[in-house]
């Protein structure tokens, strides 16, 4: 499995011939991905509605190619009319061929400014499992009761009320077993990470981490 990372959650994930892209949003987006990094893409797999995970003129790009099938929230649907994606939620599983994905709970925190319409009612989360690893991507969630068990996991770090913080996102990576754990979610200016406490948390707690930079990949 080959793992390229992008800016704030989006990733790139390659195993057995298939290329699976999850959340790619508007932060540092480039208008040559859709034909270059993010070209030939099996499935699209979209978290929640905010922009920074859905850009809609990208994956109408992406979308041209009719290959391509995009799986998304009831939620994300309802926001964006102009896609027709299938829609699943907590407890669905996708296969495409020798690669599964489990769709998993995740739970958007709330910060006033939401009020409005930026609320965050339906959130999901993915593992990606090629029969090797199993790679939890956890959306923008704060801590939950789960029994979910991955080989890696890619989640924020930032709180500012919205998410996970260091402390309990190294508490929330030690629970699902995770051999490396890489932070994602800090790309946003006005919600920074501070990056030496999330260092050592994650060393307090045991845990192999890795920064990934934009583009940037990396082998499990």
């Amino acid at each position: 499995m080959k793992i390229t990372c992008f800016a704030q959650s989006c990733l790139l994930i390659e195993a057995n011939e298939k290329r699976i892209l999850v959340d790619p949003g508007y932060i540092q987006y480039k208008k040559s991905y859709p034909k270059n990094e993010w070209s030939d893409i099996d499935a699209i797999l979209v978290t929640h509605k905010h922009t920074d995970h859905c850009h809609v003129d990208a994956i109408k790009e992406i979308l041209k190619n009719s290959k391509t099938k995009f799986y998304t929230s009831q939620e994300v649907a309802d926001t964006f009319p102009e896609f027709s994606p299938e829609i699943v939620k907590d407890g669905d599983v996708l296969i495409f061929d020798n690669v599964k994905v489990e769709v998993l709970r995740a739970v958007h925190g709330w910060i006033p400014p939401f009020r409005g319409g930026k609320e965050i009612n339906e959130n999901i989360a993915f593992i990606i499992d090629d029969g090797v690893n199993r790679v939890y991507q956890t959306s923008d969630t704060i801590c939950f009761d789960n029994n979910y068990k991955c080989d890696a996991i890619f989640l924020p770090v930032v709180n500012h009320g919205i998410v996970m913080g260091p402390w309990d996102a190294a508490l929330f990576a030690k629970d699902t077993g995770a051999k490396l754990v890489i932070p994602i979610h800090y790309d946003n200016p006005l919600h920074p990470a501070d990056f030496e406490l999330v260092k050592k948390e994650f060393e307090a707690h045991g845990l192999q981490y890795k920064f990934l930079e934009i583009g940037e990949s990396m082998d499990l």
